[in-house]
């Protein structure tokens, strides 16, 4: 589709993303050369903190649980829950995985499984985007953040989850939970093989998020 095609906020929208994005993959490059491994904490597990149920299908089948970290990032953890409550990540795709890093979803407005997945990336919630939550909390397999532009308070509803460490992202993104059930789905979801890990063909797809009461 031809950039004429976006309106002048996609665009700029569009493009924050993708110098973000060519951040993030720099560091990677450092970062992939490191033993992988997950641990998943068992003290978050146990801990009274929400967690969600992300069911996926795809190459990747099964669970993922995620216990939200209200104690590090209220408001982006409040976000996660009034979106999955309403139903709004039902049916949203993995749109760009990158193999050794991180898979990220969460574009409820262009990442639906039926929709336009030329935009996947670019969208967000009708809710306003949120001011940073950052901390030193480290980046780890298993650890879920907010995706966002260049600008730091532009957090909405787009996430990912690391495959592998990633301390060149301590205290640059916001940290709003940990898998603590599910990583070998996790693991199985599909890389992406285009620009900037952009998944290609028919992406994995949430089929439903739901909150564990």
């Amino acid at each position: 589709m031809s950039d004429g095609n976006y309106t002048p906020r996609e665009r700029r929208t569009f493009w924050a993303a993708f110098l973000a994005g060519v951040a993030l993959v720099v560091g990677y490059a450092v970062y992939s050369l490191w033993p992988q491994s997950f641990e998943p904490n068992a003290a978050i597990a146990q801990s009274d903190f929400p967690k969600v149920e992300i069911t996926v299908a795809g190459e990747a089948n099964g669970v993922i649980e995620i216990t939200l970290r209200p104690d590090l990032a209220p408001q982006h953890v409040e976000r996660i829950i009034t979106l999955a409550k309403e139903g709004t990540y039902d049916n949203v795709v993995f749109h760009r995985v990158i193999d050794g890093f991180m898979a990220q979803a969460g574009d409820v407005e262009f990442g639906k499984a039926d929709g336009n997945g030329g935009r996947a990336g670019m969208g967000g919630s009708t809710y306003p985007d949120l001011p940073a939550e950052f901390t030193e909390e480290p980046y780890v397999a298993g650890t879920v953040g907010m995706a966002r532009s260049q600008n730091p308070n532009s957090a909405n509803s787009q996430f990912f989850i690391m495959f592998a460490p990633g301390d060149f992202l301590n205290g640059q993104y916001t940290v709003v939970g940990n898998v603590t059930s599910g990583f070998d789905v996790v693991q199985a979801i599909k890389r992406g093989e285009g620009p900037n890990g952009s998944v290609l063909g028919k992406p994995d797809v949430m089929t439903s998020m739901r909150v564990v009461e």
